[in-house]
């Protein structure tokens, strides 16, 4: 048997110096018994694939508002692929693999219904504003585990934590393996969104800009080939993770490129189904606010700790698309 005391010796063994080695986490919030078998990152990835914000992923929109096919993006679908390319890099760069899988697998957690649409909506609703990465934080710090001591939260460790709430936005995360996971989201979502609009006719091969083409690759494996390549060949051995200037330069502007022409078209996202979708955030959100009474057991529980517009805010982020259009459909 291969005891977590075994792990342990073996990273400080393989892992590069640059590495996290779980046995020297910052640690828990709450002080917890070690496993025998799995070490303090395992634990973490564990954890977080038995919430039941992980499982809700599936039925959360990616970029396609009512998709009408089944191969479109899930916000679950997303969070698999980030955690492949994330973890192919930290294997060939020597770096804990575990550490790099459970960020990636908790980073979009706190996600609302119908994608960054329902984000900007709640955003601008809710009187402390919201972002996806910060209400990340939140599910696991807070809405998920309600067993043990401390009732609330699953207990992940400092490095988990930090690599979750820093994986988008100005702030790096202070260990290499949140670094990848940050950039391995943007490698993951531009790909996999050209890859649904071209299945969807949104845009043609002709129209992704052909010099990022030339540079990065014609298909979608060979494009992210490309890139996973070369963070490993401008980060070996260093105590950053980073891109070529070349490749760096050619996936920000597809990402421009996709903002221009995706993400705002009209077929991705249809006015009828913007306007249904901020009709259904606002009014529910309005709705619970005034009549807290309706609110789920949990949280109005939860509201006695961190307030009503919180509590609100912590529930409809939770909901998944179906969920909220079903429920909008009951209580409006």
């Amino acid at each position: 048997m291969v005891y977590r005391e075994n792990y342990e010796e073996i990273e400080e063994k393989i892992l590069s110096p640059f590495a996290s080695k779980s046995r020297n986490t910052k640690g828990r919030e709450y002080d917890e018994e070690k496993c025998n078998i799995r070490t303090e990152y395992q634990r973490d990835r564990d954890r977080i694939i038995h919430s039941k914000a992980f499982r809700r992923l599936m039925h959360k929109t990616q970029v396609f508002l009512a998709p009408e096919g089944d191969h479109f993006r899930t916000r679950l679908t997303h969070t698999i692929e980030v955690a492949q390319i994330a973890r192919t890099i930290a294997r060939a760069l020597a770096l804990n693999e575990d550490l790099t899988e459970a960020i990636a697998l908790g980073h979009d957690l706190g996600h609302t219904p119908f994608g960054h649409t329902g984000e900007a909506i709640l955003d601008g609703v809710h009187e402390g504003g919201f972002s996806h990465n910060e209400q990340s934080l939140r599910v696991v710090e807070v809405l998920e585990g309600k067993k043990g001591e401390h009732k609330r939260g699953l207990n992940l460790t400092f490095e988990v934590r930090e690599g979750i709430v820093c994986h988008t936005g100005s702030r790096v995360p202070s260990t290499l393996e949140g670094q990848i996971v940050k950039i391995s989201d943007r490698i993951a979502y531009i790909n996999h969104d050209i890859d649904d609009a071209l299945r969807s006719d949104i845009i043609s091969e002709k129209d992704l800009p052909a010099d990022c083409i030339n540079v990065l690759g014609k298909t979608h494996s060979k494009r992210i080939n490309t890139l996973i390549l070369d963070m490993i060949k401008n980060s070996d051995g260093k105590d950053k993770i980073m891109m070529g200037s070349e490749c760096e330069k050619a996936m920000n502007k597809l990402r421009s490129f996709m903002f221009e022409n995706v993400y705002f078209n009209q077929k991705v996202k249809k006015q009828e189904d913007i306007m249904k979708a901020e009709s259904i955030v606002e009014e529910l959100y309005k709705l619970y606010l005034s009549k807290p009474e309706r609110l789920p057991e949990e949280m109005r529980l939860l509201a006695e700790t961190y307030g009503i517009s919180e509590a609100v805010k912590d529930y409809i982020a939770g909901m998944t698309d179906r969920f909220a259009i079903n429920l909008y459909s009951e209580v409006i």
